[in-house]
């Protein structure tokens, strides 16, 4: 989808947003989560979700670039935007949800 270059009224925008992140705090299950996210993003864009969130986590569990690369197939740029990003409150905040996830 192509963003378009009008801008959406401040408050519209920022009600739309507590939509999506409401909606977010009540998607309950795995297969919950699957369905929105494939369906409102698509595969691809979940695909690209869920490597930068794992190339988070193999970042933070000491893997090498190399490593990561090769296994998730994503690029060098990708690996040090991620990794530049990681002391954020989103992407600290997902490190230690997915703590509690086995990979």
């Amino acid at each position: 989808m192509r963003l378009s270059q009008r801008q959406v009224n401040k408050n519209l925008e920022k009600e739309i947003f507590q939509m999506l992140y409401q909606l977010i705090v009540d998607i309950k299950t795995p297969e919950e989560a699957k369905s929105f996210l494939e369906d409102v993003f698509g595969k691809n864009e979940s695909l690209a979700l869920a490597k930068r969130l794992a190339v988070s986590y193999y970042l933070s569990r000491g893997r090498s670039y190399g490593n990561i690369r090769e296994n998730l197939k994503v690029s060098s740029a990708t690996i040090s935007t991620v990794d530049k990003a990681r002391d954020t409150k989103g992407f600290a905040l997902a490190l230690k949800k997915m703590g509690k996830v086995k990979f």
